[in-house]
């Protein structure tokens, strides 16, 4: 039996972020518990393609999953036992928001074996949670945290967003330090990208029609660098290590789920506009399926890879296609060295520091 991994996708949310443009929206109880059924029939119908895999992680996203109830993350969870084969070790996380849990639910998701939560903090300052459209304050937040602890959740991620208008380069370290203080095993330490039919790109896009009112309120290019480049001094101090471009975990907690996708480890979607690796083919739920060539196959491997740390190995390359790295990339490994974009280190070839601040620009220079 080949790993797999699941991603399900719950697409509601109490309110819109003002900078979200993921597939979520508000939704009526009713609505909410049709999802759920059409979801749990949707796993059911996998039950052919499951006798080929053992899943090693599940992740459950959004959307705001934590705003089901609880017997309806457990008819969820029913389906997905009922259906696959789940390792005993596998790791489950759940997305989860303040504002919308309880003890109830916590205990819930102990009970059906959710292993990993991560919470959606973004920013430690109040006036910065009300400017992203956000439903909670900072104190909400640290309260549905020492929640979950008191659940027995001992692997834990905060989400965290920087270039918020408004925010500065001290406000951004005050956040991190803040997050760091109280002991979570993982951050994800993202900028905020302005999204075409997202409110924000009215106020900040190039083509916003409300754009010459909001003028000077992003943080400039030189406070956002700098900012990108104090996320990992500040949390190194507190012993996390940064294990891809924009994630950060204490020794042992790096995201196996996450890992998988930059390893292209194959996974299944399902859910609304969720998206699926099997075998050499890829697809959104309810679109068509794309059948990758060798070559999408080799971009990928490169431009996924190259976002750990660790890099992509050169030893792996041959084993999956067949051929050596340097028969392909040799040209384009070669110039990127001789930038200081990328350094080999060993089987590996990765990033550099600076080859991290143009990640965007070395990736684009793997596509055949």
């Amino acid at each position: 039996m080949k790993p797999l991994e699941l991603y399900l996708h719950i697409p509601f949310c109490v309110q819109k972020c003002k900078y979200c443009d993921f597939l979520s929206a508000p939704a009526s109880m009713q609505e909410r518990q049709d999802y759920v059924w059409s979801l749990c029939q949707k796993i059911r119908s996998y039950r052919e393609l499951a006798k080929a895999y053992h899943v090693i992680s599940i992740f459950i996203g959004g959307g705001t999953p934590s705003l089901l109830e609880s017997s309806q993350m457990t008819d969820i969870v029913k389906a997905l036992q009922e259906t696959f084969s789940l390792d005993g070790d596998m790791e489950f996380t759940v997305e989860a928001n303040p504002g919308t849990l309880t003890m109830e639910k916590f205990q819930t998701y102990r009970s059906l074996g959710v292993n990993r939560l991560s919470l959606g903090l973004q920013s430690a300052k109040d006036e910065e949670l009300k400017c992203l459209g956000r439903i909670h304050s900072f104190a909400d937040f640290l309260e549905s945290y020492q929640m979950a602890r008191r659940a027995g959740f001992a692997n834990i991620n905060v989400d965290l967003m920087s270039g918020i208008p408004g925010q500065t380069l001290p406000g951004w370290e005050e956040t991190l330090r803040k997050t760091a203080e109280f002991g979570p095993e993982h951050i994800s330490a993202y900028g905020l990208i302005i999204e075409e039919g997202t409110p924000f790109y009215e106020m900040y896009g190039e083509d916003g029609k409300d754009r010459a009112q909001h003028e000077g309120e992003l943080p400039d290019e030189e406070t956002e660098r700098l900012m990108y480049h104090r996320t990992r001094e500040i949390l190194e101090e507190y012993g996390f290590t940064r294990y891809e471009i924009s994630n950060y975990a204490k020794p042992g907690f790096a995201c196996r789920h996450n890992l998988g996708y930059w390893e292209r480890t194959e996974y299944l979607g399902i859910g609304t506009g969720a998206a699926s690796l099997i075998g050499n083919q890829r697809w959104n739920e309810g679109g068509e399926k794309i059948t990758l060539s060798g070559k999408d196959q080799m971009e990928e491997y490169m431009f996924l890879g190259l976002r750990k740390m660790e890099g992509v190995s050169k030893a792996e390359f041959p084993r999956i296609f067949g051929c050596e790295i340097e028969a392909v990339y040799g040209d384009v490994i070669q110039k990127m060295c001789e930038k200081n974009l990328l350094e080999i280190s060993g089987d590996f070839i990765r990033l550099t520091d600076f080859g991290i601040d143009v990640s965007n620009y070395v990736m684009s220079e793997f596509l055949l």
